[in-house]
Formats: C-alpha cells, sequence, structure tokens
C-alpha cells in the first residue's frame, strides 16, 4: 500500500510513510496502523451511527484494542478531530483532541517497553523534524484537559445509539469528577 493513497490525512501519510520505513521495528508499545477506516474492527453488530462515527486506524496494543477518529461536527480536516482508544477489554476513552496531539503521546517513552520499541528514537526525532512537535511531558493533563473539551459531547453521541452502556457511565464519572475539581479551583 502506498502511503500516499493510506488515508485523506496528510499527517497520517507521513505516518504510515515512517512506519514503513522503520519496518519491522516498533517505535511506540503496540502502535501499528492497520487498514484505514476497517470497520470490522468496531464488531458486526455495531450500530451504523457507530461505523458512520469512527474511523478505525490502527491498533493499539498486542490484544485487540484499537485507535479511531472520531468524526466530529463534521469537520473536512480529519487531522482536526479527536482520537478514541477502544479497548479489548471495554476501555473507552478520548486519546488525544487531535492527530498531532496523538503523535506526541506515541512519543511518551514508558520505561517498562524500552526493549519493545526500538525506533522510538528515531520516531521522536522524526516527529520534532516533520512538525516541530516533542513528546508530551504530561500525558495525565492531557488526558485531563481532552475530556474536559470533547468528553460531555462525545458521550453524548455516543449515547445516541447505547444508551445502557456502562463504559460510557464510567467515562461519564470521571468527566463529572474532572469538572467538579475544576469548578472548586475556581
Amino acid at each position: 500500500m502506498s502511503s500516499s493513497t493510506y488515508s485523506p490525512i496528510p499527517e497520517l501519510n507521513r505516518l504510515k510513510e515512517f512506519e514503513e520505513n522503520v519496518y519491522p521495528e516498533a517505535f511506540s508499545d503496540g502502535f501499528e496502523l492497520f487498514e484505514y477506516g476497517d470497520v470490522s474492527s468496531l464488531g458486526s453488530d455495531a450500530p451504523t451511527e457507530m461505523r458512520d462515527g469512527l474511523i478505525p486506524f490502527a491498533q493499539a496494543n498486542h490484544s485487540g484494542s484499537f485507535y479511531a477518529l472520531w468524526r466530529r461536527e463534521d469537520r473536512a480536516d480529519l487531522a482536526t478531530v479527536p482520537v478514541i482508544f477502544c479497548g479489548d477489554e471495554g476501555d473507552l476513552y478520548i486519546a488525544a483532541g487531535n492527530m498531532r496531539e496523538f503523535f506526541r503521546l506515541l512519543a511518551v517513552d514508558d520505561a517498562d517497553d524500552a526493549d519493545d520499541v526500538p525506533a522510538r528514537d528515531a520516531y521522536i526525532s522524526w516527529l520534532e523534524r516533520t512538525f516541530g512537535l516533542t513528546p508530551v511531558e504530561d500525558p495525565a493533563a492531557l488526558y485531563d484537559a481532552v475530556l474536559l473539551e470533547h468528553g460531555r459531547a462525545f458521550c453524548d453521541w455516543w449515547l445516541t445509539f447505547d444508551d445502557e452502556d456502562s463504559i460510557i457511565e464510567d467515562l461519564l464519572d470521571e468527566l463529572t469528577d474532572l469538572e467538579d475539581a475544576q469548578g472548586a479551583r475556581g
């Protein structure tokens, strides 16, 4: 597959090209791009609204979790939509507010996986050279900010096709706690 035709997102095409250049070496633990828009990862019983709203593009780990773009507000530039993590064990969260934030998260160094990602340094160099970006220094703070910005809208969207999903209840509880903490700080 040619990197120029991988997706309609120039940034993601550049990542595909980088991945092809370092293959088979990993640059982020468990991460690997797969066929852009392959909705089979959503499952055969996924509602049409979910299939229309999420664009799967990469595996997140070696056990079935994946990343998808959330088509928010019909934005034409898909590099500006949130990136959603869909876990193989039922986890669901907003990983990043846009593609470039997501790229920065992929560069975060976890000492536990250093041996599993021999191309991480090459990725960090590529990220800076290509986009002028560096790894996220505080992933938890980024996660909180992204959840506050997009969480309510994402949960509302999800609930339009699944109103009894405990995954969303957990995400809503987390969001409410964050909003309460933010309100308490004034």
